[in-house]
């Protein structure tokens, strides 16, 4: 009967050894994401359109190093070695557009709000995160996540898809 006992005493125990194990390897959503603001200069709609405009030039400059990145370390590692090149075609999209202002692109931790797509939510707390701000900033915003490579299209709607802008498939 006491080998009974000391049986299922140590099945009980070799579980819940498993079940903490399988809980410290999990990686909370802070840890796992790399996200990307744009934030315009304003809400004027020609501030908002070239935001865009600087979103595809800056896709197209870094889609290629990114291409094959593996885990959210490299993309960052990546992404930091890119700040000067980010910068200057941000920029270079600014001035081509007729705007007198610049863009200011860092790689740094931000607080972000809570987001849910169909099943996906990023909770609310701090993201590494890649920020380019046009001029002041202080308009509206365009977002999606680095790593693992993941952006929304279609948000303002219930009708979205999932779709990377910095990874090739």
């Amino acid at each position: 009967m006491k080998v009974v006992v000391v049986i299922i005493l140590c099945v009980i125990l070799l579980g819940a050894v498993i079940m903490f194990a399988k809980t410290q390897n999990q990686s909370s959503p802070e840890e796992t994401y790399l996200r990307i603001h744009i934030r315009a200069n304003s809400n004027d709609a020609t501030d908002q359109s070239v935001k865009y405009k600087v979103k595809e030039s800056i896709v197209e400059y870094m889609s290629p190093k990114l291409n094959g990145v593996a885990d959210k370390a490299q993309a960052m590692a990546i992404l930091a070695d890119n700040i000067s090149g980010m910068t200057s075609v941000a920029d270079k999209v600014l001035a081509q557009n007729g705007y007198d202002y610049k863009s200011t692109v860092s790689l740094r931790q931000e607080e972000f709000p809570a987001r849910t797509y169909g099943d996906l939510t990023l909770e609310s707390g701090v993201y590494d995160a890649l920020i380019i701000e046009l001029g002041s900033g202080k308009g509206d915003n365009w977002w999606c996540v680095v790593f693992p490579p993941l952006c929304f299209v279609g948000e303002e709607s219930d009708n979205f898809q999932y779709k990377s802008f910095f990874f090739n498939k």
